[in-house]
């Protein structure tokens, strides 16, 4: 039978010098336990209070696990003041918690940047032993960033984990998802601390301890995506490729590739995560895994439907498809004819892209996967609304809404209130579409999403250009612009340029009107967007040049399209 040992009898030497630094140590000293789960700090703990040599100390534990606190001198000389001292006994401090403080990425978090500022006030207010215990990661945090304070360190007793607990945890963190589990950020959060911690623990050379961290290394990476912590997942990504490389795990390599060119994709760096993909596709079409190269052929298709490539996207989502159906797993491909369906509507193919996300829709009931239901519910709403069926668009957005607020997921509920603030615009229920843009926004600007708070800016500034709302109007145009400028994102500035240049004509500022619908033009006549120039473009553009008469608007055409005057005229029907 196996017996497994107790985290005390792990570390006996250790804990028998931790003791005595605690039992010698007099006026201001400290030092650190480095301990990576909590359950091994409460035996650490009742293990040092029932000890017969800390009977003569008086062993204050102070759980400090605000993650918001800064400034840990003033915090103790606050509880000094508030403990009632045994004179008797030697007092002891032992912290607890400040992980939360200190945070597992970013730079100079508040807590430790102050107290290399406050460390020559630690001596006089507190003249008693500190000891810091803080997981590994904590500790390495502490000495870089606070190294005025460490360098007063006298002591540092690193811990070991019980293997059994490292591995019991270790699966714990790769399958932290049960039917009861929210998708919210603070469970995120906590699943964060838990990974690192254990990224403390697999520090061996050895080929295994090496594999584990790569897991664990991905895991982070998923995990900082999910809240849109892009350069840390980037940061774990790229340090989980190194490792694959030094062991020349290829398949690992592949799975790597691929998640980076996710992060690439998800932070718009489209040029970027098409070169992972195809990196990841040739070094799978190498390993003859097939059903891997579906996954890249996916997301070649949706860097090819960012870059407005459609028949290329089509192309990659057809493969993939052919890939999932060759394998028989039909549940992969609902989110292939989801994406399909998606450049169908971008290709302005309505009932082809219904007829798809129809048939992800039924995959989707048939697995039982409620929770992708919502985002298929709420393109058909697209749909259904770009072919003026309102209430069929309406209570699909609806059913999404439920979804995601049935599984916590506050983020996708942004877009969703985005489109339904659309469809009440449709309907002229105006002050019912700004109540649903104005929560869309509250989310994108809760989860610092910029990118996509700009179409809702913009379309916030439709329903007050339409309530005649003209200069609450232009400042939203103008935010949504300036995050376009911002990301590069040059075709979807010509609409805000064309709603600019409507502003502008409403209230006779003529010149500022042209200024920004030949922008608009220009921008619509790089991307060879006919049916915007023919049904938008140009009708507002002769419109303007019937009021003023003005020919640089004429001259301005004839060098956008490389044609005459005459011909110019002739296009706005004024010839």
């Amino acid at each position: 039978m196996l017996i497994m040992v107790s985290f005390l009898e792990n570390n006996r030497e250790t804990f028998n010098i931790l003791l005595s630094f605690l039992v010698m140590s007099k006026g201001f000293k400290f030092a650190f336990a480095e301990i990576n789960f909590p359950p091994d700090i409460d035996e650490l703990i009742t293990a040092l209070q029932a000890h017969e040599k800390c009977q003569d100390l008086q062993l204050v534990v102070l759980k400090l696990d605000d993650p918001d606190l800064h400034f840990l001198l003033e915090t103790l000389k606050q509880h000094l003041l508030t403990l009632k001292l045994e004179p008797e006994k030697k007092l002891v401090l032992i912290l607890r918690g400040l992980e939360k403080a200190i945070g597992t990425s970013g730079n100079n978090p508040a807590i430790l940047t102050n107290l290399n500022y406050a460390r020559d006030g630690f001596p006089k207010f507190i003249p008693h032993p500190i000891l810091f215990i803080l997981p590994d990661y904590a500790v390495t945090r502490f000495a870089k960033f606070a190294p005025d304070f460490w360098a007063w360190t006298s002591a540092n007793f690193r811990f070991q984990t019980v293997p059994e607990i490292r591995q019991n945890l270790l699966e714990n963190a790769f399958h932290p998802i049960d039917s009861n589990r929210t998708y919210a950020k603070v469970t995120k959060s906590e699943n964060i601390e838990l990974l690192t911690r254990l990224l403390q623990e697999y520090t061996e050379e050895t080929e295994a301890s090496q594999r584990t961290r790569i897991e664990l290394l991905q895991q982070l990476a998923k995990e900082h995506q999910s809240v849109r912590e892009f350069i840390i997942a980037k940061d774990y990504l790229e340090e989980a490729l190194i490792l694959c490389r030094d062991l020349q795990y290829q398949s690992g390599e592949a799975e790597i590739l691929y998640s980076l060119g996710l992060v690439n994709f998800y932070s718009r760096q489209f040029t970027d995560a098409r070169s992972l993909f195809q990196q990841s596709l040739a070094l799978n079409e190498r390993l003859e895994t097939t059903i891997n190269k579906a996954q890249n052929y996916h997301m070649l298709g949706l860097v090819a439907q960012e870059l407005r490539e459609y028949e290329e996207a089509r192309n990659n989502y057809q493969q993939a498809i052919a890939i999932y159906v060759e394998f028989g797993d039909r549940y992969s491909s609902a989110s292939t004819y989801h994406q399909l369906g998606n450049v169908e509507y971008l290709l302005r193919e309505y009932e082809t892209a219904r007829n798809n996300y129809q048939q992800a829709l039924a995959i989707y009931v048939e697995f039982g996967d409620r929770y992708s239901q919502a985002n298929t519910h709420h393109q058909l709403g697209i749909v259904a609304q770009d072919l003026r069926e309102y209430e069929e668009a309406r209570n699909h957005y609806q059913q999404a809404l439920v979804i995601s607020i049935e599984f916590c997921d506050r983020y996708s509920q942004a877009k969703t209130y985005h489109q339904l603030g659309r469809v009440a615009q449709d309907l002229r229920e105006y002050e019912e579409a700004r109540k649903n843009y104005q929560q869309a926004l509250a989310i994108y600007v809760e989860f610092g999403d910029r990118y996509s708070s700009a179409s809702t800016y913009h379309q916030l500034g439709n329903v007050e250009y339409l309530l005649r709302e003209y200069e609450t109007a232009r400042n939203n145009y103008q935010q949504a612009l300036a995050i376009y400028v911002e990301f590069g994102d040059r075709y979807s500035q010509a609409s805000t340029y064309h709603q600019l240049g409507s502003v502008a004509e409403d209230l006779e500022e003529f010149q500022e009107a042209k200024t920004n619908f030949l922008q608009a033009l220009s921008i619509y006549a790089e991307f060879n967007d006919q049916y915007i120039i023919e049904n938008y473009s140009l009708p507002a553009l002769k419109r303007l040049y019937q009021t003023t008469q003005d020919p640089s608007i004429l001259e301005t055409i004839t060098q956008v399209f490389g044609t005459t005057v005459e011909e110019v005229l002739d296009a706005l029907g004024t010839g």
